[in-house]
């Protein structure tokens, strides 16, 4: 029968634990039903192991989870936790009266509240808590059974007790006794640390060497509990079968929760970030292109554009302002062959104050190309003045005093 309800673990759980904790009730070998009960909730675990017989075992111990789980604290506090155990008992009994169950039903009350590198216990009955600390098992509570007492007053060895005919008396339970109060404990537990939580049906199958090796040795602790579960079936299962394995993660947890946040935190804040990045890179580009400016040759004129010359992304981003009556032809050659690209200035005002600059230095070569003409004109009026005066005034003194011919004495 072990070999046929041997547990093979899926690859999910090969891969690592995915979980710090884990769980797993059986019926046994010999039971025809489970009585077992247990709650799995962090920070609580808890584990009851009815007793009455059928329709009596398993209704006292789910009767008993369910009002702890209902009435237990939120983080680990031993008074709380004891008094929630108490309420526990107390319901069961009046749920006998009542016709739930069986009278004299009950139960066995094993919980556990581990948070950070705290563990408190409220324990009534023979479930058992035990920690592997450091790769050695200790057991956290006492039985309050037959055996136990026989072995504290040395009237049995351990080793006797598991073999003991009244090995199953139990001296304490939930559902017998109005008054009822369970022991606690209060435990600092180290990072590293394992607790196991179990019903007798794992305690009195394995020894607590085995137990430790298992527990030491498969580190995921959903599979470790199967694995718990699976040996005390292959050792005989005389009974049901109840085992919650978690692991001490101190502050780890917290930390891990805390960096989380904090990095939950930073990627807001760099998305915020680069949100405003985008909206002061889009808010500053607009702001430039809106106040940008450039000269460019438009038909022969100079025209003030806003914006940038050419494309960005094949998108213009320019804006005819003004084309100006100054013409290209009139600038010197090195001004013209910079408005071919574009010449970009700070904006409109500038874009004008050098279009006026330009325009001011055309008509001041023009005023100077005037007066330059005109003068060589005055120039070349003199001159001719001068000339025709001269030609004048010979040709006035040779009429007048004409040379005598040659052959007039002669004739005389």
């Amino acid at each position: 029968m072990a070999a046929d309800r041997a547990y093979k673990s899926t690859p999910h759980t090969r891969k690592g634990a995915t979980t710090t904790f884990g769980s797993r009730t059986d019926i046994g070998c010999l039971r025809d039903h489970n009585e077992d009960s247990l709650i799995v909730a962090p920070p609580l675990f808890a584990v009851a192991d009815g007793m009455g017989g059928h329709a009596a075992g398993e209704v006292a111990s789910e009767i008993a989870v369910n009002v702890l789980a209902e009435r237990a604290p939120a983080h680990p506090d031993s008074e709380a936790l004891g008094r929630a155990v108490e309420e526990a008992n107390r319901a069961v009994i009046r749920a006998a009266r009542e016709g739930r169950g069986r009278e004299g039903m009950g139960t066995t009350m094993t919980a556990a509240m581990l948070e950070g590198e705290r563990l408190i216990i409220a324990q009534v009955g023979d479930s058992r808590a035990y920690l592997l600390h450091q790769g050695k098992i200790q057991q956290l509570t006492r039985d309050h059974s037959l055996m136990a007492d026989m072995i504290e007053a040395g009237q049995l060895t351990p080793e006797e007790a598991r073999s003991h005919p009244n090995r199953s008396v139990i001296t304490r339970a939930l559902g017998s006794d109005p008054h009822t109060q369970p022991d606690l404990y209060e435990i600092n537990v180290e990072t590293g640390d394992r607790l196991l939580v179990c019903s007798d049906g794992l305690s009195g199958m394995l020894r607590d060497q085995d137990i430790e090796a298992t527990l030491a040795r498969v580190h995921d602790p959903q599979r470790c509990a199967s694995q718990l579960v699976n040996e005390a079936i292959a050792a005989g299962g005389h009974d049901n079968i109840t085992v919650i394995v978690a692991d001490v993660t101190g502050f780890a947890e917290v930390r891990r929760k805390k960096m989380a946040r904090k990095t939950k935190f930073s990627i807001a804040l760099v998305l915020v970030l680069f949100a405003l990045i985008i909206a002061g890179t889009a808010w500053g580009t607009n702001t430039y292109l809106h106040n940008a400016a450039y000269l460019a040759n438009d038909n022969g004129k100079v025209a003030i554009y806003r914006g940038i010359p050419g494309s960005v992304f094949g998108f213009s981003y320019s804006e005819l302002v003004e084309t100006t009556s100054v013409a290209v032809d009139d600038l010197q050659p090195g001004f013209a062959e910079r408005l071919k690209d574009g010449w970009r200035v700070d904006n409109i005002e500038a874009a004008k104050t050098l279009v006026k600059e330009y325009q001011e230095d055309i008509d001041a070569n023009k005023q100077s190309a005037t007066a330059k003409d005109s003068q060589q004109n005055t120039s070349g009026q003199g001159a001719d003045n001068t000339t025709a005066s001269s030609t004048n005034s010979t040709g006035g003194s040779h009429d007048a005093n004409p040379p005598a011919p040659a052959n007039h004495g002669g004739a005389a």
